[in-house]
């Protein structure tokens, strides 16, 4: 489900009119409504190590170097070198005096710390993304902004969460008649994203709200 469909799908729960294309939402509760969508979309995405944000690049460290600009769009999860994986490392003033522990890396002022080698070495760098949707080229972006981009979560999960959580966003009143059914909503489509997402027996779902 896109951006439009979504918003369109929001307006029906809300008794609102819908609307025939995205051009045409101009009303304040419409603007309201687009922010909204796109907030709850990055605070999900941002809240967890989602599987389904997950990326891998390579980058090659030069000879004799020992930082890099750190080009990684997202949280770096591992450094693999010749399949030995790097550990993250906090004290990077270690690193300036070549005295940090071995297959440590180290992050500062946008650069990558590494240890110094006598030849080319080709990382591979394991990532979570800081993009959260993706446009209908199939490219991916940080926001949700035209009418046929789509959130990176899982369509599954996409709809139930942004339209409900959309919508009890936007009213902001435990009081109103259907409140308890968008929270009851929101709340069953964050652990069955949880669960669907876990990638092991040993990660345990649970639910996480975010309201102001």
């Amino acid at each position: 489900m896109n951006y439009f469909e979504i918003i369109n799908k929001c307006l029906i729960e809300l008794n609102y009119k819908q609307v025939s294309a995205f051009s045409e939402l101009t009303k304040n509760d419409h603007k309201k409504l687009k922010n909204i969508i796109n907030v709850i979309n990055t605070e999900i995405c941002k809240s967890e190590k989602w599987n389904f944000l997950q990326r891998k690049m390579q980058i090659t460290l030069p000879a004799n170097q020992c930082e890099l600009e750190n080009t990684i769009p997202g949280r770096i999860e591992a450094i693999i070198c010749n399949g030995q994986k790097f550990e993250y490392y906090n004290n990077f003033e270690k690193f300036f005096v070549n005295s940090q522990p071995s297959n440590t890396y180290s992050l500062y002022d946008d650069k990558i710390l590494l240890p110094l080698f006598n030849q080319n070495k080709v990382l591979e760098i394991l990532y979570y993304t800081n993009n959260c949707a993706i446009n209908s080229q199939g490219i991916e972006k940080f926001s949700l902004s035209e009418s046929a981009d789509k959130s990176l979560i899982p369509d599954a999960f996409a709809e139930p969460l942004l339209v409900y959580g959309g919508c009890m966003r936007l009213k902001g009143n435990p009081q109103h008649v259907r409140f308890n059914y968008w929270l009851s909503m929101y709340r069953d489509a964050l652990a069955n994203l949880h669960s669907k997402s876990s990638q092991s027996s040993d990660d345990s779902p649970n639910v996480k709200m975010f309201r102001k």
